[in-house]
């Protein structure tokens, strides 16, 4: 059986990569659009890519009406800007929501006559314009994957939008822009990624290629994670988890997602809850369902985290893996769905509506386990019992 690999076309990392990557500005195109939000631009992380645009006499224009979770009429806005200013290619900065909507709002442009809900469900093939990322948070990996994910406003359903063109022509990964990051910008990405790495070795689509790059991208997490939330200045914990997003990122591209996240981004459509962070708070129960596809797996990763030995059995390494992913969630201080502010019954109510679109999105059907939408209402309901 083959498999098939793919990554970014080039990939700049470290200390100074921005600097060391002028070559990539220089042929993307004429003028680029940045994409971005408010926050980056506030803290100067914008004009950092507008001096370099400046120094090379590269024209640009600028859209920072992103925020935290990207939809389509945002999309409609970028889209709309890049057109009447001429733009040829895209620079996207920031956490994963200004590169997913770099990438939506590319589309758009080179499919002007249609809007970003068309192609819900579809494999995009569309030739796209450049696309640089920038990542400023060590976290959802969309510099490294071919997807992107934008809310509908009217159905309040977040699309899962999917295309090999969709990959960033360059990904610069700087872990310098991330040690400004608070503690709630550190802890939900990185476990975001964490579930990236995981979902991505116990997907039906792994393949021995991603199983490496996991494997090594839950490692760094485990070790790296809870030095970078306690001491934001530890430039090797803010350097290794950079990379463990990248890794992360190239994973899901190649093997895909599984449960945790198809029951997370209903709750991030309805409530409001930022991606990083539904996702771990579904973590370990998502996980401990799916546990009995691949307990062998599971386990593997229970020892290689060192929460497990070769004398211990299987189930047993397996259920300290699962156990393990608990802990990290409560080390970085995960809200729950209460402490969070969302009101039960509301909640409850809408449980099956999450389970139906949680299965439409597909990715539910990766888990090397059976998932019924009944058994994801009741993982959502398991959600209340702690």
């Amino acid at each position: 059986m083959s498999h098939e690999f793919v990554m970014p076309g080039k990939v700049i990392t470290g200390k100074g990569a921005l600097q060391d990557a002028k070559k990539e500005f220089q042929t993307a195109g004429k003028k680029a659009l940045i994409v971005s939000g408010k926050v980056m631009e506030r803290v100067g992380n914008v004009k950092k890519i507008t001096e370099i645009l400046d120094e090379l006499h590269i024209q640009y224009a600028i859209y920072t009406e992103i925020t935290g979770e990207p939809t389509d009429v945002m999309i409609k806005g970028g889209a709309k800007v890049y057109k009447e200013e001429g733009c040829d290619f895209l620079i996207g900065i920031g956490g994963g929501s200004p590169l997913d909507s770099m990438k939506a709002i590319a589309l758009l442009a080179a499919e002007q006559d249609k809007t970003i809900a068309d192609f819900m469900g579809k494999e995009i093939t569309t030739p796209l314009p450049k696309m640089i990322a920038i990542p400023t948070t060590a976290g959802t990996g969309s510099e490294a994957t071919w997807f992107t994910v934008i809310t509908d406003t009217k159905t309040e359903i977040k699309m899962l939008l999917k295309g090999p063109v969709l990959m960033p022509d360059t990904a610069i990964v700087d872990y310098t822009f991330t040690m400004t990051s608070p503690r709630s910008v550190t802890a939900a990405p990185g476990l975001d990624a964490l579930t990236h790495a995981v979902e991505g070795y116990t997907s039906k689509k792994a393949q021995p290629l991603t199983d490496i790059f996991a494997i090594s991208a839950i490692k760094r997490i485990f070790k790296y994670l809870p030095i970078a939330y306690k001491d934001g200045n530890n430039e090797e914990a803010r350097e290794q988890m950079a990379l463990a997003a990248l890794e992360a990122g190239v994973v899901i591209t190649n093997s895909s997602v599984t449960i945790v996240h198809g029951m997370s981004r209903p709750i991030g459509a309805l409530f409001h809850v930022p991606h990083g962070m539904s996702n771990a708070m579904l973590l370990s129960k998502c996980l401990a369902f799916a546990k009995d596809g691949a307990v062998e797996r599971f386990a593997l990763l229970g020892r290689e985290i060192g929460v497990a030995n070769e004398t211990d059995s299987d189930e047993v390494a397996a259920d300290l893996f699962i156990k393990a992913l608990g802990d990290i969630c409560r080390e970085c201080e995960i809200p729950t769905l209460d402490e969070y502010g969302i009101d039960k019954e509301q909640f409850m109510k809408v449980t099956e509506k999450m389970a139906a679109d949680a299965y439409a999105s597909g990715s539910p059907s990766n888990t090397r386990k059976e998932v019924t939408k009944q058994d994801m209402i009741n993982i959502y309901q398991q959600l209340w019992e702690d």
